[in-house]
């Protein structure tokens, strides 16, 4: 197993590209694959990881274009993922995962062919872009120019790649929040902690002459805990997640992360159920913004709207909100989890305003959309591997600061609730009607918080609580956990966020 990072590419990319290895961490493999600590891939090698080169990819996309195919792009990638977990003190799952390959797309028209391969050899790769050139039939062949190496930004730069960090650097962590969590309860019966993360080095080549690399870091650290009081049971978790490394995990954010798994458990012992009806619902800041991504944000995706599915198609603009409404889908937070330095696509990520002062002003936009409306793409066209064609998604999807207080919107609220943390739901893209699972909140009567309450439902439409916004507090929060994104068959990660904000009305599905 004493590899050097070349020769276990190339082993990798000539057998199976899909490798599970149960502790693999820290063996020469994993130090064949890192860089030196605070080194970044560079010009001249970041061909090699992927043992290819221009001359190659040039002759690749010539194939891939032979049939009369107007844009072709290749996406090599390759990804290493850690997952240890830790339960009642024992590890009882550990693994690492290594996958190889690379995703060979032809467009023609609005038309996409699609292949890949877990081989990156010659062959393989010509035999795949032969069959994605298959989209197209007949017409001028288009030669791929000249490929150049473009600089991309870092919005997430971190001090030891994963890579370099072995199976007992990862343990202690986990040691350390069982143990809080058993000490800061007596209640706690049970305690699983888990940790993950992801090296994803991506590769991308245009037949209009880009070249960009980058390296994508990934990590989440979640705590769940079952708790026991008078012959009733509760569960609760605490996650964190964003595109750190091993430093991000200090002796603070251990204990945060104990106390918050732990916190979350117990006080659903006092929580209760509300009536059920219509009521005010006050949206706390940070991972109540889901609501804001799910029933809302998907609705603005380029591709919905370009086919006339989202209720948004008509809406470019149009005001969709109250005038303090600003809506932004970003790439570029520092260390968020759905940041990105490029997209899929090789265009930069950026900040994209998608309702600019209740205004709807912008759809997130891939390839095909962009060349649709006649716009540039917003560095959205993003796809979960390189099995898979890019399509446009969200990336980190919040709402700004607005003119109110906290205090203030939950002052002028007589009976209803305030919803914190969301477990799952269900959308419906088109027309935006939406199903939600509140897993903690408060009630809200006469204007102050009192019980609290769990396990209800909320139900209603995106533009519509979209127009129903009346107040938007100055507390802005970015959820902090591990949001992944599902759209036709692919997940991507992603993370959203929000400050404290009133809807007039949604029906709470409580105690009738």
């Amino acid at each position: 197993m004493d590899l050097t990072r070349r020769q276990f590419i190339r082993k990798t990319a000539a057998g199976a590209a899909v490798l599970s290895v149960p502790l693999v961490l820290g063996t020469s493999v994993s130090r064949a694959l890192a860089l030196p600590a605070g080194e970044k891939m560079r010009a001249e090698n970041y061909l090699e990881h992927f043992g290819v080169s221009t001359e190659t990819m040039n002759a690749v996309m010539q194939t891939a274009l032979s049939k009369g195919g107007d844009y072709c792009d290749l996406y090599f990638q390759h990804a290493i993922t850690n997952y240890v977990m830790l339960e009642d003190g024992a590890v009882n799952r550990a693994y690492t995962n290594v996958d190889l390959g690379v995703g060979i797309r032809v467009l023609k028209g609005d038309q996409t062919g699609y292949s890949f391969t877990e081989e990156l050899t010659d062959k393989s790769m010509k035999l795949a872009a032969a069959t994605a050139s298959a989209i197209a039939n007949g017409g001028k062949s288009l030669p791929p120019v000249q490929l150049a190496a473009l600089k991309t930004p870092d919005f997430y730069p971190i001090e030891t790649s994963w890579e370099q960090v072995g199976i007992a650097q990862r343990i202690p962590h986990l040691q350390t929040i069982n143990k809080r969590i058993f000490e800061t309860d007596k209640r706690v019966i049970k305690a699983t902690v888990y940790l993950a993360d992801v090296s994803s080095h991506v590769l991308v080549a245009t037949s209009e002459g880009k070249l960009v690399y980058d390296y994508q870091p990934m990590t989440r650290l979640m705590a769940k805990c079952t708790a026991e009081q008078a012959g009733d049971r509760e569960q609760g978790y605490f996650d964190l997640a964003g595109r750190r490394g091993i430093e991000f995990f200090t002796p603070a954010t251990l204990e945060r992360v104990s106390r918050e798994a732990v916190g979350r458990t117990v006080g659903l012992f006092e929580a209760v159920k509300p009536d059920a009806g219509e009521m005010p619902v006050v949206l706390a800041a940070g991972s109540s913004g889901i609501l804001l991504h799910e029933a809302i944000g998907h609705g603005m995706e380029a591709d919905f709207n370009r086919k006339e599915v989202s209720i948004f198609a008509d809406k470019i603009g149009k005001r969709v909100a109250e005038k303090f409404v600003n809506i932004i889908d970003d790439g570029t937070n520092p260390h968020v989890r759905g940041s990105i330095n490029i997209d899929d696509e090789a265009n930069d990520s950026q900040v994209t305003y998608l309702v600019k002062d209740g205004i709807l002003q912008s759809y997130l936009h891939d390839r095909i959309s962009a060349t649709h409306y006649k716009v540039a793409p917003t560095g959205s066209g993003r796809r979960q591997s390189f099995r898979y064609s890019p399509q446009p998604r969200m990336r980190n999807t919040y709402m700004t600061n607005g003119p109110h207080t906290r205090d203030e919107i939950i002052a002028s609220v007589k009976k209803g609730i305030l919803a914190e943390t969301f477990t799952n739901g269900q959308v419906f893209i088109g027309a935006g009607d939406f199903t939600f699972y509140v897993k903690t909140g408060y009630l809200i009567e006469d204007g102050k918080l009192t019980q609290p309450i769990k396990d209800i439902n909320i139900i209603g439409n995106g533009p519509k609580v979209l127009e129903d916004v009346s107040m938007v507090a100055n507390d802005f929060k970015m959820a902090e956990g591990g949001w992944t994104c599902g759209k036709n068959g692919q997940g991507v990660p992603v993370s959203m966020g929000l400050p404290t904000i009133k809807v007039k009305a949604i029906t709470v599905g409580g105690v009738s």
